[in-house]
């Protein structure tokens, strides 16, 4: 099934050690990029919801945000550290003597220096296994929002394919008329300029100028890319890269039928492919 690399998913999960909340969210990109934001008690988590995003996304920007909320009867008992809170008294009153408008410091700062308060180490098992499963259901509800997405961008980039079926048909049916109208008008600036050119090499002109113009291989290779990236849109695997290949050869093959072209049809046509082949490649940029 396609997916698409933009979605959102939130799960949530309580216990008598308290909350946790995970969110993630991804979006288009060529790579696989995880950014993760944890808070520092389940910091050593973190190789392993790595490998979980790793082992369920390919591509896209995943950004998993956790959340935990210890609940107060699971608050850590704390001593303070009274020597280090009196170094720092020291080192601020002799910071103090040097300025010529000092700010007090108060008890609360002394407080959030980091290593003041010395808290009881708890036992962190049942918050990183909950952790692990959250993240999980979380993981599984992205990959259905992707597969929701990656349904709908599936149907346009089909519609912008039958709309190039449809350009590619027209070219192909009025082909035998350019080139009639080409001979007719090609005869006329001849008689215009009163200039006699018998029929073989006016025959062999009109098979050169045929030859420089044909744009039979064009439109062959067209139909072909649109058999199948309609193949590849069946596909359970990860085809975002492929895909994009394929609107690079599309938007090649309405380049050159342009470049060919000696008819206002067949450069109509030929501008019209190239807006339908960069409307379905902006879709094609969000899938997985």
């Amino acid at each position: 099934m396609i997916r698409s690399m933009t979605a959102f998913a939130r799960q949530e999960t309580s216990a008598d050690w308290g909350e946790l909340s995970l969110e993630l969210r991804s979006v288009n990109q060529r790579h696989l990029d995880i950014f993760l934001r944890l808070p520092e008690e389940l910091r050593a988590q973190e190789p392993k919801l790595r490998e979980m995003i790793n082992g369920k996304l390919v591509r896209g920007k995943v950004e998993c945000s956790v959340r935990f909320n210890r609940a107060e009867t699971q608050q850590s008992a704390f001593t303070v550290n009274k020597e280090l809170a009196s170094h720092l008294s020291k080192a601020s009153r002799e910071v103090d003597a040097l300025l010529y408008n000092p700010s007090p410091i108060n008890s609360m700062d002394i407080l959030r220096w980091p290593g003041v308060l010395q808290y009881e180490e708890q036992d962190m098992t049942p918050v990183q296994e909950a952790l692990l499963q959250t993240l999980a259901k979380a993981l599984d509800d992205l990959v259905v929002a992707r597969e929701r997405e990656g349904e709908k961008l599936k149907a346009m980039i089909l519609q912008r394919c039958d709309g190039i079926a449809v350009e590619t048909t027209k070219v192909k049916a009025v082909i035998p008329e350019i080139m009639s109208k080409w001979k007719d008008k090609t005869q006329a600036r001849l008689d215009e300029l009163k200039i006699e050119i018998d029929d073989n090499r006016l025959a062999q002109e009109l098979a050169h100028i045929a030859q420089k113009t044909d744009v039979e291989e064009e439109l062959d290779r067209l139909d072909s890319h649109l058999d199948e990236i309609r193949r590849i849109l069946e596909s359970d695997k990860p085809v975002g890269r492929r895909l994009d290949f394929l609107m690079q050869e599309l938007h090649r093959e309405a380049n050159t039928l342009g470049s060919k072209s000696i008819d206002k049809q067949t450069t109509n046509a030929s501008v019209e492919l190239k807006v339908l082949i960069e409307q379905a490649r902006e879709q094609v940029q969000n899938i997985e």
